[in-house]
């Protein structure tokens, strides 16, 4: 997992900046540069350059990052105005630099009025960078609540101007913006579902600090970025179904056989050699006929799962899906935890009955990935005040049950039982769908068979869930979406 990029604290990014213009033998005039062309360019492929600009810039370098920038938009010939707020009497020394190479700036002062902003399509926030940790007062206050109640379009540099970086913020005055460009990584708070009003869309650009520096800080929190798809093992030309693993999926009920059938789908759409399904007896057509690669087993019992089957043969096992909370459904469960000692997934109904027997948790282990949203997450380990606590808890929880925990939700988190955390950075919000998670499940189950370690078929299933909904969402829409377009568009290599 080396290869996937660690998120920094706030002191860290200071470091990483000290380190790039020392090492790099440059000003942080400099860096500032590099980083606000970075910047520039990211946004310019949003066809910025047909819009007009106004730039509210702070005083310190958030605030040079701003009039930088507005030099850059005017020499590309963008009409663009720049409004320094002067909440401060003293200005940083590059944003003083950068102010004395623009001509044209509007200065807002305490008392001033707004200028208007009519001929305006899009503003930019420069207001405040990422090291803010108290509330904004006066007129930074008055220019956030300013900028939100414009009806426009919203650009933030780095960080919305208010937003804390590293966690939740203990007040309200943060700007709203559509689009958030960060500089080398992402801020912990972005990934929070408290801030999604704030960052309702980020990118993250490269503005050249070290990365072999910043890999080497102590962080045990991790961005699953595009690096997550070299950890796809290619197959060999010389193979067979065999060396790609027999799953086991334990799922279904007399009036839940979709989930099932989208769990089976998806895990075969996922590169499994073999599969085979255990559904209950009135199932047995439906998984049949629905996924006609998939080997079949009826239970005796029509509407549910109630006897156990021999699992010798198989690579990898996962429960849960359109389970059910019938009592012989948990009498199975309990033996299942009991009794297999290979890769396992416990999802859905399976985590809802482990919620109402805890006595459960104790068979967990090393080989069990869990993958509840937040709702069965709560239920079944308490609820939580915020997603911070939360957080905390699932870190918690994945090293006391020495289990890999999937947290779904908007950015999804893997909790390792080493203590690290992963937060996914592809999906969108028409994954919000009936059947989502049940296809996570099967390519989840899928990878565990393909002989990935827990932690790894957790990493990589998230990600390509997510990358598939993406595809989909760009084919459907993010209304029409359904989970069978998820399926549809998975693609992992």
């Amino acid at each position: 997992m080396d290869r996937l990029k660690k998120i920094l604290d706030v002191s860290q990014i200071r470091q990483a900046d000290n380190h790039a213009i020392v090492e790099s033998d440059i000003s942080s005039w400099e860096l500032m540069e590099v980083a606000v062309h970075a910047f520039f360019e990211k946004v310019m492929e949003r066809e910025l350059w047909r819009k007009r600009v106004m730039i509210f810039c702070g005083t310190g370098n958030n605030g040079g990052d701003g009039l930088a920038l507005c030099r850059m938009l005017r020499k590309k010939g963008i009409y663009c105005w720049v409004v320094l707020v002067e909440f401060n009497e003293e200005l940083s020394s590059d944003c003083k630099k950068n102010l004395d190479l623009l001509d044209e700036v509007i200065y807002l002062r305490e008392g001033d009025f707004f200028p208007s902003i009519d001929q305006a399509d899009v503003l930019v926030d420069a207001l405040l960078g990422s090291g803010l940790n108290r509330a904004p007062r006066g007129l930074l206050q008055k220019t956030i609540d300013f900028i939100n109640k414009s009806e426009k379009t919203v650009f933030s540099i780095d960080i919305p101007s208010g937003l804390y970086s590293d966690g939740l913020t203990d007040h309200s005055d943060i700007v709203q913006a559509d689009y958030v460009i960060s500089f080398q990584r992402p801020k912990m708070s972005f990934f929070l579902p408290e801030n999604g009003v704030y960052v309702k869309n980020w990118d993250v650009v490269d503005i050249g600090l070290d990365e072999d520096f910043i890999q080497s800080m102590d962080s045990s929190v991790f961005w699953m970025d595009k690096e997550v798809e070299r950890l796809v093992v290619q197959r060999n030309r010389v193979s067979h179904k065999g060396d790609y693993g027999h799953a086991l999926l334990m799922a279904g009920s007399k009036s839940m056989m979709g989930a099932a059938v989208l769990s089976a789908r998806a895990c075969l759409r996922s590169g499994v050699g073999l599969l085979t399904l255990n559904v209950p007896g009135a199932g047995y057509e439906i998984a049949q006929i629905a996924v006609p690669e998939a080997m079949c087993i009826a239970d005796p019992e029509g509407d549910m799962i109630s006897l156990s089957i021999k699992k010798d043969k198989f690579s990898a096992l996962a429960i849960g899906p359109g389970l059910g909370r019938e009592k012989a459904s948990a009498i199975v469960l309990e033996e299942v935890l009991k009794t297999v000692t290979k890769p396992l997934v416990i999802d859905a109904d399976a985590l809802n009955i482990m919620a109402s027997h805890p006595h459960l948790l104790d068979y967990l282990g090393d080989h069990c990935v869990l993958t509840p949203h937040i709702g069965e997450f709560d239920r079944l380990f308490g609820a939580s005040e915020n997603s911070v606590v939360r957080l905390e808890k699932l870190r918690m929880l994945s090293q006391k049950y020495k289990s890999v925990i999937v947290l779904k939700d908007a950015y999804t988190c893997i909790a390792s039982p080493d203590g690290s955390l992963y937060f996914n950075s592809t999906g969108n919000q028409g994954m919000a769908t009936a059947g989502s998670g049940d296809v996570l499940t099967g390519i989840i189950l899928s990878l565990l068979a393909q002989s990935y370690k827990p932690l790894e078929a957790a990493i990589i299933g998230v990600y390509f869930h997510g990358k598939a909904g993406n595809a989909a969402a760009e084919k459907k829409g993010m209304h029409a979406l359904i989970a069978s377009d998820i399926i549809e568009n998975i693609f992992i290599g």
